[in-house]
């Protein structure tokens, strides 16, 4: 029987140059029955266009395109989720993190016009002080602080400088999620920023064990794929609101990604740790 691994989504790692030394594994993390680790996943792109795809039948002729539809829960409104992935877009960033000890990459979401971000703290914790910059939907790249941390709730909020104008995503409340709703998961998963998948909510109030003795609970389930670079990134709801917090995965080992188990921190309970950030608490 093949052991289930449990890892948090991201952050995507890239090593240092050869001449710097690895950094140490991270502790091996226990979950419900499973067993859980810290995921660092490099990724060499070369040459040409990572990811790429070709769009056409192999008798030549284009490939057919489809609009998947479906129904925003607030209204009641039929949409697509080529709608929803557009208006929220905007509100997603890349987070890297640059030190001794490499390169670490995540996502976050945007909070305010001045730029407030959200993210995981382990995308902000992966490389002990190193620098932060946060790139927006349209290229632009800036640097960014920590205004603070809750390591034992996994999150962050990080400050990007000099900014003004940004798009901040709509925050909805998870209480009223439901097993089966729609979900799409945005990120920059192995560093492909501006992903977005699609996925169902699969189950609800997961439970793990995370780092230091401290506990993740009430997590919300879902089969959208998430991998290495979509930690802090949101989970959002068929209305284009921001349901869930990416932050771990499950693997049957170590070189395997998205399996469909993924699991996200309910916004209720990060809009409460944000708060408590920005008042100066945490």
């Amino acid at each position: 029987m093949t052991d289930t691994m449990i890892r948090p989504a991201p952050p995507l790692w890239t090593p240092p140059p050869a001449i710097a030394p690895p950094p140490p594994p991270a502790p091996r993390r226990r979950g419900r029955g499973v067993a859980v680790a810290a995921l660092a996943a490099a990724v060499a792109l070369a040459g040409g266009t990572a990811g790429g795809v070709v769009a056409s039948r192999l008798d030549g002729s284009p490939a057919p395109t489809a609009t998947t539809a479906t129904t925003n829960l607030s209204t009641g409104t039929p949409v697509s989720l080529a709608d929803v992935a557009a208006a929220v877009a905007p509100s997603v960033v890349t987070i890297v993190v640059t030190g001794r000890g490499g390169t670490a990459e995540g996502s976050g979401v945007i909070l305010s016009a001045d730029g407030r971000i959200l993210t995981n703290n382990h995308v902000v914790a992966a490389i002990p002080g190193g620098t932060i910059r946060v790139q927006f939907a349209g290229g632009r790249t800036v640097a960014a602080t920590v205004v603070g941390t809750d390591a034992t709730a996994d999150l962050a909020v990080v400050a990007a400088q000099g900014v003004t104008g940004l798009t901040p995503a709509a925050l909805g409340t998870s209480t009223g999620v439901q097993v089966g709703d729609e979900v799409l998961a945005f990120g920059s998963p192995l560093g492909l920023d501006g992903t977005v998948t699609s996925g169902i909510v699969s189950a609800l109030d997961r439970t793990l064990d995370a780092d230091g003795g401290s506990t993740l609970s009430g997590l919300i389930q879902t089969d959208a794929a998430i991998n290495p670079g979509n930690s802090g990134g949101p989970l959002v709801n068929a209305a284009g609101q921001v349901v869930g917090v990416n932050v771990a995965i499950a693997t049957t080992g170590s070189d395997s990604g998205n399996i469909g188990v993924g699991f996200a921190i309910p916004i209720d309970r990060a809009k409460t740790v944000v708060a408590s950030i920005l008042a100066g608490s945490r």
